[in-house]
């Protein structure tokens, strides 16, 4: 199994923090010296340290801000329909869920799943097909988020909307040609707000599937938002609701 870098002092102190079992080996920067590698050098307990000079650890890095520190782990690995429906068991308060239509872009998975725990959601749900995978991308644009939020990969998403729907979860769809505003749709009680990609939207089947369309009030020349950002102008409405 190929080995996944986990790069910068934030997004390397989270995952010893919430997912420890996935670290190897923990790369530090030659001749570094200073409290907060110290810090992080208490976190790491008996993780084995290696130290390497800097062109040799930016050619690992490939561009990204390492900071001095790279984690070498095994692969996040997403849940499945089984974990979704044992948390849906266990919660004792109204469920609350983001599902991500073809959202295969690191990066917005990476703000989406950032947003999402921000947010309170529970878990945040993609069809295994035409998803972006959980990898060292999404780790870093999350900064913390992909460690703790659950990220389940269904292999029927239209399948997996009708599970929720008769668990009593209502399924609130984005489309630009929606008839009600983002605002003046009811988002409190048991709810999953989904979110198409970029350009296409949701899919046929995923659209058919939800109960009722919204979409954001766009004033100027642009059609669309990226989905990372309309993601959280919905679900912080769905907060601010939720919160009342």
């Amino acid at each position: 199994m190929q080995s996944e870098l986990v790069f910068g002092f934030h997004a390397v102190k989270t995952t010893l923090k919430y997912d420890a079992e996935r670290v190897q080996r923990v790369i530090l920067l030659k001749g570094r010296e200073d409290d907060r590698l110290n810090e992080l050098l208490e976190a790491l307990g008996d993780v084995r340290v290696e130290r390497i000079p800097r062109q040799k650890m930016d050619e690992m890095a490939q561009g990204g801000v390492h900071q001095g520190v790279i984690a070498v782990c095994t692969p996040m690995e997403s849940k499945d329909e089984r974990f979704l429906y044992q948390l849906l068991d266990r919660l004792d308060e109204a469920p609350f869920l983001l599902v991500l239509d073809g959202v295969t872009d690191p990066h917005n998975l990476g703000a989406c799943l950032r947003t999402a725990d921000a947010a309170g959601v529970h878990a945040v749900i993609a069809p295994k097909d035409k998803s972006a995978p959980l990898n060292s991308t999404v780790s870093k644009v999350a900064c913390g988020a992909a460690e703790v939020m659950p990220y389940v990969q269904v292999t029927n998403l239209a399948r997996t909307l009708q599970e929720l729907q008769q668990r009593g979860i209502w399924i609130t769809g984005t489309a630009g040609e929606a008839d009600q505003l983002v605002s003046q749709a009811s988002l409190t009680g048991p709810m999953a707000l989904v979110m198409g990609a970029e350009g296409k939207g949701m899919r046929r089947l995923t659209r058919e599937g939800c109960d009722f369309l919204v979409k954001i009030p766009m004033a100027g020349e642009v059609s669309s938002l990226n989905v990372s950002v309309a993601t959280g102008v919905c679900l912080f409405e769905a907060v601010r609701q939720r919160k009342l």
